[in-house]
């Protein structure tokens, strides 16, 4: 059994007692076994259906549970789950099993859902295509020659196969909505400290976000309002109440002014790619919106001001992996300058090493003031302007990469060119704000575009009922991939 249905109606089955909670539950445990595209990691079959039983009867009792009650999900490997083995794909933290959850899986579970299994992505969430993990590269639903794109690709290819209804990812600089743009699906990159990170093992602490992943702008909405809202255990995390998307605008968009970074369109971008994202700005103009165009300012900074303030706190941040506190310890080391530098060389992939390097460069002594400073001050003026735009804007259209899924391993020694495709995703996290990325279209090799949409700190609300107007407007959010080569 695949699921070709929604979460929603998915739920709605289950508490009309058309379908039960197990039922649901094993037949996602089983799309996971067989694990076609490489997404699952760990499975929690045995927990998964003991909880199925427990939701099953709170549901024949009558109790007032959430909308998402018994639908079963996957989980990013990045997020702590009590129990259940947690390694970011990384040998460095193999065996691993946290004696705790990230808030998100205790609000998730509270809400009735049930976690069966852990997702593959790049190691430590470093990388732009999910092929950098120490279990093998997770393939694209619609061309299983191609990468489901990174970090949570994972949690987009499982989605996009019907393997899982909904997922959690965690998106630093893309890293949702990327893979939901490859493959077909449907995301949320929540407004920095909507959603608490407690729980989240840490790359870059002031970009990380957790987010969700699902077939359609519905469900996303549905679990965004589950994870949601304060947290004690996370000091960032300031929203005071969760998301509630009840009144989000479906319908129309009268009077909504969009705009439209024309320097995004102008050079290194497919013509399959800027097709599709221009034509879904025409359906938004066509649903009422008012799309005027504009030079999305600091462009040539982006992607370097990001690596570099990235790659810095990554560097803080996997300091701790020393093969004495946290992860492996090398069994060759006979010093302890040794289980240093045999642990953490052995431990830790090429990519995540790059990083570390480059992260430390640009901290130490002598490069600190040239690099990381002016990376946080030209930070300081992407968010200004961001500010500026929204005063004019409601929201911003753009594409989500310049281009569609790659083949596997076309780009994993070129880390320039791999970077480079974050070109229009990472100044949202550099300045904190909230994107949907959506489905529309497809590229003259078949393969799914997305573009995504950009609002100002906590307008998710907005951004979701522009994303309702849009999907309710076309049928690609409907579009399955076939049989995996």
């Amino acid at each position: 059994m695949k699921f070709d249905m929604n979460a929603l109606e998915l739920s709605k089955l289950i508490k009309a007692k058309e379908l039960s909670v197990s039922e649901a539950a094993d037949a996602c445990i089983n799309a996971a076994d067989k694990n076609r595209y490489n997404a699952f990691l760990a499975l929690n079959k045995d927990s998964a259906l003991k909880r199925a039983e427990e939701i099953q009867k709170k549901i024949n009792a009558g109790e007032e549970i959430s909308p998402l009650a018994g639908v079963p999900i996957a989980v990013k490997d990045n997020i702590s789950t009590t129990g259940l083995e947690t390694t970011c794909a990384s040998k460095m933290l193999g065996g691993y099993i946290p004696v705790y959850n990230a808030t998100v899986i205790d609000k998730l579970e509270q809400a009735g859902m049930i976690v069966v299994g852990k997702l593959n992505m790049d190691e430590f969430a470093m990388g732009g295509s999910s092929e950098t993990g120490n279990k093998g590269a997770v393939l694209n639903p619609w061309d299983s020659e191609r990468v489901a794109g990174g970090s949570s690709g994972g949690s987009a290819a499982a989605v996009a196969g019907r393997e899982i209804p909904l997922s959690l990812g965690s998106d630093t600089g893309g890293s949702i909505r990327q893979p939901c743009a490859f493959c077909g699906v449907t995301g949320i990159k929540p407004t920095y400290g909507s959603v608490s990170r407690y729980g989240l093992i840490a790359y870059a602490s002031s970009l990380d976000q957790i987010g969700v992943i699902g077939n359609n702008i519905d469900d996303c909405a549905a679990m965004l309002s589950v994870i949601s809202g304060t947290d004690n255990r996370d000091s960032t995390c300031v929203i005071e109440k969760p998301f509630d998307f009840a009144e989000a605008y479906d319908k129309r968009l009268d009077g909504v002014k969009i705009g439209l970074p024309r320097n995004y369109f102008a050079q290194g971008i497919d013509g399959g790619v800027k097709r599709a994202v221009l034509a879904a700005a025409k359906e938004l103009e066509a649903a009422g919106a008012i799309v005027e165009e504009f030079d999305m300012p600091l462009t040539e900074y982006m992607v370097s001001a990001y690596y570099i303030i990235a790659c810095a706190e990554a560097s803080s941040n996997l300091s701790r992996y020393d093969g004495l506190k946290y992860g492996y310890r090398s069994p060759n080391a006979k010093t302890l300058s040794e289980v240093y530098r045999f642990s953490r060389s052995e431990g830790f992939g090429a990519e995540v090493k790059r990083r570390i390097m480059l992260g430390s460069f640009v901290l130490s002594s002598g490069y600190y003031d040239a690099y990381y400073k002016k990376a946080l001050q030209t930070r300081a003026l992407i968010k200004q302007e961001y500010n500026r735009l929204f005063e004019g804007f409601d929201m911003l259209i753009s594409p989500v990469a310049p281009t569609t899924a790659y083949k596997l391993a076309e780009n994993l020694n070129d880390p320039m060119k791999m970077y480079m495709g974050d070109i229009y995703t990472v100044s949202v996290n550099l300045a904190g704000l909230p994107a949907v990325s959506l489905p529309c279209g497809f590229d003259e090799k078949g393969l799914p575009v997305g573009f995504q949409l950009i609002g100002d700190a906590f307008s998710e609300e907005k951004l979701v009922g522009a994303a309702r107007v849009y999907q309710n407007r076309t049928e690609y959010y409907k579009m399955k991939p076939g049989v995996a080569k």
